[in-house]
């Protein structure tokens, strides 16, 4: 990554974008692509498009990454101001309370707590139990509703994590053996700005390069993947690809407590190339393809499934008539939390390895994925 690269996706994690009000991250989507597009433009939605034309109109293939991060909306104030909350996509309750939060409101952004009562004021019995997101509030330091209003707080404002991204350069070793150095990237919408990112970077890689690509190339930035792979509907519609490269982030499994048959995906061994996951199969045939550029290539990657959750292309490959999709991502670790962990080197491999699909996908091809 070179520092522009670096600065944009670190500008892109740290912008404000919960699903359904993504559009702080998505105007960062767009002052980076539109350098290296054709052209840019939305749906109606609010999903971001941005197209770079090879030598041949056809086919179409698209690389979507959702923009949306998973947040949480304001429910209720109440007479001593505090705020009850919802999520915005899923969120594992112990992961909440004690954490800092931004409030968006039509003001400006406000700092927040998801508070916890003190453990000096809990009974044995209390502190064995999980405290539930409904039992839950957010604290702006106010004393009543009033002083909540006048700050510009409203039921429907978005709460987003308080985490800044950071970088961290480390010795790595593998079987006691010193393999290299390695730099990790911490911070929060790893889900799945790094999948937009891979998207923008991709398309820039083949503008910078002038790399020839027998085919059009539509990145996409889709909104509300977190509440329902909304965004990715419409995108679909409006672009109706030939093939999907869908971007998103792999669970990493190298964490204590998980088997490897729940989530294979380690940090740092390359990119993940989903072979399956709840919402879709992969077509074998571009799933059989993207293997074998890998080895030719020689771009490590790793075979992974989700067994519960899915992707964008949970609705793209079934959209118009069909769409051979397939999934590709770097493994995170801790998604869905307030930080995640990354290793830089594997969302570097994925750029290089969607550069390399791209050209190869020519119209023969494409059509080869989906003959019988």
């Amino acid at each position: 990554m070179d520092k522009e690269s670096l600065k944009f996706l670190e500008e892109l994690c740290n912008s404000l974008g919960p699903a359904g009000f993504e559009r702080e991250a998505t105007l960062v989507m767009k002052n980076y692509v539109q350098k290296w597009s054709d052209s840019v433009y939305s749906d109606r939605m609010g999903s971001l498009v941005f197209e770079k034309k090879g030598t041949s109109d056809s086919p179409t293939i698209l690389l979507p990454g959702h923009i949306d991060e998973i947040g949480f909306i304001v429910t209720g104030i109440n007479d001593k101001g505090y705020m009850t909350f919802y999520q915005l996509g899923g969120w594992f309750d112990q992961v909440l309370l004690g954490q800092r939060v931004i409030v968006m409101t039509k003001k400006g952004n406000l700092n927040g707590l998801i508070a916890a009562k003190p453990p000096h004021l809990m009974d044995e019995e209390e502190r064995k139990k999980v405290v539930t997101k409904d039992k839950m509030f957010i604290d702006v330091g106010c004393s009543n509703k009033e002083e909540v209003e006048e700050l510009g707080i409203r039921v429907g404002d978005a709460v987003v994590p308080d985490s800044s991204f950071r970088l961290m350069k480390k010795r790595s070793f593998k079987n006691g053996k010193f393999v290299g150095n390695r730099t990790l990237a911490f911070g929060k919408g790893f889900d799945d700005r790094i999948g937009a990112y891979i998207a923008a970077q991709a398309v820039r890689v083949l503008s910078e390069k002038k790399i020839e690509h027998p085919n059009k190339v539509v990145g996409a930035a889709t909104v509300q993947e977190e509440v329902g792979l909304r965004g990715a509907r419409t995108v679909a519609n409006l672009v109706k690809p030939d093939v999907a490269i869908v971007l998103d982030v792999d669970i990493a499994g190298d964490v204590p407590g998980i088997e490897p048959q729940n989530a294979p995906a380690i940090m740092g061994d390359g990119v993940g190339i989903t072979a399956y996951d709840a919402s879709m199969i992969p077509n074998q045939a571009l799933k059989e393809l993207t293997i074998e550029v890998c080895e030719r290539q020689r771009i490590p990657y790793q075979l992974t499934h989700i067994l519960k959750g899915g992707t964008d292309a949970g609705v793209i490959h079934i959209g118009n008539v069909g769409c051979p999709s397939i999934v590709l991502g770097a493994a995170v670790r801790h998604i869905h939390s307030h930080v995640g962990i990354v290793d830089v080197a594997d969302i570097d491999n994925c750029v290089k390895l969607v550069v390399e699909l791209i050209k190869v996908l020519d119209k023969e091809r494409v059509e080869s994925l989906v003959s019988v």
